[in-house]
């Protein structure tokens, strides 16, 4: 009988580590500079850290102890020179000999307690003197002993109890501890400043092309002239090569319709004014008034659709002041008496295609005053972004039909129809205009009760 087969449910092991990533990836900066960086300081930094753990707590700590034990040594000598000629009154061949061999300051005091322990501070932890002189010393003098490696900067006092007095021992901190470890961090911190110096410049130099070429595609997308060269890297270069060839195809495309359009638009209005000019010179009748209002209506059509098919793309993009097109906008719309109200705020000059950018507002207003009493125009200016509101009163569109407006060609069948008398494009060539400047157009509920359309684009 064959053993049951065992799952292994990896699912969760893989959702933590999916979790963890994005949390990663979510703390990592996003930029490519910051990563590129992230990726010179980062191993550097490691490398850094590594040596300085081994040569502070391998190199500095073995020199320290050694010379530690030398000072230690260099006191018991001291002592069993004090034990074996102790010194008459008056003798100070023992201060003599510790002062000229061992660098000591030596002095016999009266017996007494020792003083209690120097309080350690975060500083003094941190220091291997603190730990390397009384271990070595308990090693050298088995004595009570008593020592201040803290209080004094550049001197080190040892008391030792020897029963029958208090041998105190000053010297300098220098012999028992290396002072030249600042030399090593001084080094290791100015050749950190010296390549991270160089790896910033050079990172500068090598992404500077790339944010070039991401600028030129960005006013390309908005129709603006630019002056793009490529240059940096070969794979950079590559890139701006291949955008350039991208660019000559798409203009190449645009100007082979806008030919064809013009064509076929001179041709079917050839074929409209022989229509016009054979009603003409008929009689007048009730058939061909009719007729005629066919006419009149197949030409805006035709209008319309050669408008969104061409999509204003010759047209130069010029500083404009939205404040004054706005305004332009209400004297056209009051003309045909509509009621219309202006509100505009802040710096709203911004690099746009003028005359494509007015037929998209007057596209929005004129669908506005076909459903609506009142229309308010507000223009604000955002952190990178203008913003403009076009509120009215209307009966509005419903959420689920509010993208579905947008699509060409499109009619809603109640509540409001954005081109009731035209092709059904007045939206969609709107949206057309605003993403063609980097923006976009979007519908909501109007604080007036009706639709709004608020229209983005960057500045």
């Amino acid at each position: 009988m064959s053993a049951p087969a065992i799952k292994v449910n990896f699912s969760r092991p893989r959702l933590l580590w999916r979790e963890f990533t994005r949390t990663l990836a979510n703390l990592l900066p996003k930029g490519l500079y910051a990563r590129s960086l992230l990726i010179v300081i980062a191993p550097m930094v490691l490398l850094q850290t590594a040596v300085a753990y081994i040569f502070m707590e391998r190199h500095w700590e073995l020199v320290t102890h050694r010379l530690s034990a030398a000072v230690a040594r260099d006191v018991g000598a001291a002592i069993d020179l004090y034990r074996d000629f102790p010194p008459a009154p008056g003798d100070n061949r023992l201060k003599r000999i510790s002062a000229d061999r061992f660098q000591l300051d030596v002095d016999l005091a009266p017996p007494g307690p020792l003083p209690p322990p120097v309080p350690k501070t975060f500083f003094s932890e941190l220091d291997p003197l603190t730990r390397a002189l009384p271990d070595e010393i308990a090693k050298q003098v088995h004595r009570p002993f008593w020592t201040d490696t803290v209080g004094r900067s550049g001197l080190i006092e040892i008391r030792i109890d020897l029963g029958d007095g208090i041998l105190t021992v000053v010297t300098h901190r220098n012999l028992a501890y290396e002072p030249n470890v600042h030399i090593f961090i001084l080094w290791m911190l100015g050749a950190s400043i010296v390549l991270l110096t160089v790896a910033i410049l050079f990172l500068r130099n090598q992404i500077r092309p790339i944010l070039r070429l991401a600028d030129a595609a960005e006013d390309f997308g908005k129709g603006r002239d630019f002056d793009f060269r490529p240059h940096g890297a070969r794979e950079v270069r590559q890139a701006g090569y291949a955008f350039i060839e991208m660019k000559k195809r798409v203009e190449r495309a645009l100007e082979q319709r806008t030919a064809m359009l013009n064509g076929v638009s001179h041709d079917l209005r050839t074929i409209l004014t022989r229509f016009r000019l054979s009603l003409a010179v008929m009689e007048e009748q009730t058939e061909i008034e009719q007729l005629q209002k066919d006419i009149d209506e197949m030409q805006h059509m035709l209008e319309a659709y050669l408008a969104f098919a061409r999509g204003d793309t010759g047209e130069n993009a010029l500083p404009t002041d939205i404040r004054a097109m706005l305004n332009e906008l209400k004297s056209d719309a009051e003309r045909q008496g509509a009621s219309i109200g202006v509100e505009a705020s802040g710096n709203l000059t911004v690099k746009l295609r003028p005359n494509a950018f007015k037929r998209c507002l007057a596209n929005l207003v004129a669908n506005a005053t076909r459903h609506a009493d009142r229309i308010n125009l507000q223009a604000a200016r955002e952190q990178r972004f203008v913003s403009i509101n076009v509120d009215d009163d209307g009966p509005g569109i419903a959420p689920e039909h509010r993208e579905e407006v947008f699509r060409p060609f499109y009619r809603l069948d109640e509540a409001r129809n954005q081109d009731e008398s035209g092709a059904g494009l007045g939206l969609a060539i709107a949206r057309d205009i605003a993403r063609s400047h980097g923006g976009d157009i979007t519908l909501g509920a109007s604080p007036m009760g009706g639709l709004r359309a608020n229209v983005r684009i960057p500045v």
